[in-house]
């Protein structure tokens, strides 16, 4: 793995927001990493406030053109994977300690470990600009959230920020070569599916206003989730908060 990451690094001790602070860097070169001690306004999806104090990883990936823009959204499950693999190459964790929540949340004993948001741009070019914001709890985890956190201290597996971005950083080239600017997402989603937790039982899933439930069938081909009502109707999920149930609705 080396020392540090073979990605270039911007860091700062205190920041707004590591992806707020990359995407103003899109006009220039990249892949870009922007790391940050601590953040004063970090962001989880849906504008959600992200808690982000010292001691656990703040990075914002950088990458311009990394694909074609039908494919972005698919970069979702790339970052999962990495981060699942950077994971487990730090910690040693058992892998039955560690899975992955659709479409990109990490777990470890079932808590939620990090936040992935991504973010775009199209530059004065013409080309895409990319974010992948990683929020990930090596020491400190919120206690009030919606879905029970964790962090890699609370799991028995103290880590430092620096050598899980030198991890992270390497899982990414190899997530983002194995993706191949979408060519590689068939078996990219074959790898998330073998990690997968809630694939074949019963979820629920809140939809903004409107919650349902049903069995996490499988994954399409764009990746998103397909559920199973109890009455044998198939519902496709693009985007939504997915919880463990006991019931199948």
């Amino acid at each position: 793995m080396g020392r540090g990451p073979r990605t270039p690094v911007l860091r700062f001790p205190d920041i707004g927001s590591t992806n707020v602070e990359a995407l103003s860097r899109a006009s220039g070169t990249a892949p870009l990493w922007v790391v940050a001690e601590r953040q004063t306004n970090g962001r989880g999806r849906r504008g959600r406030p992200w808690s982000s104090p010292v001691g656990n990883l703040y990075g914002s990936l950088l990458l311009v053109d990394a694909g074609p823009p039908a494919r972005l959204p698919e970069l979702c499950f790339v970052a999962a994977l990495a981060l699942y693999d950077a994971v487990r190459a730090v910690t040693f964790l058992d892998p039955l300690r560690v899975d992955l929540k659709w479409p990109n949340d990490v777990l470890v004993d079932g808590g939620k470990l990090a936040g992935i948001l991504i973010e775009g741009t199209v530059r004065p070019d013409g080309l895409n600009a990319t974010v992948i914001g990683f929020g990930v709890n090596c020491s400190h985890f919120p206690e009030d959230t919606p879905y029970r956190a964790t962090s890699l201290a609370a799991a028995g597996c103290p880590t430092e920020p620096e050598a899980l971005l030198a991890s992270l950083d390497a899982a990414m080239l190899k997530r983002l070569e194995q993706w191949d600017r979408g060519a590689g997402f068939a078996v990219l989603c074959e790898d998330w599916c073998r990690h997968a937790s809630g694939l074949g039982r019963p979820v629920t899933v809140r939809l903004g206003h409107r919650e349902t439930g049903g069995i996490f069938e499988a994954l399409d081909a764009n990746g998103a989730m397909v559920l199973r009502h109890a009455d044998g109707t198939r519902e496709t999920i693009n985007a939504g908060d997915v919880f463990p149930s006991v019931h199948v609705g």
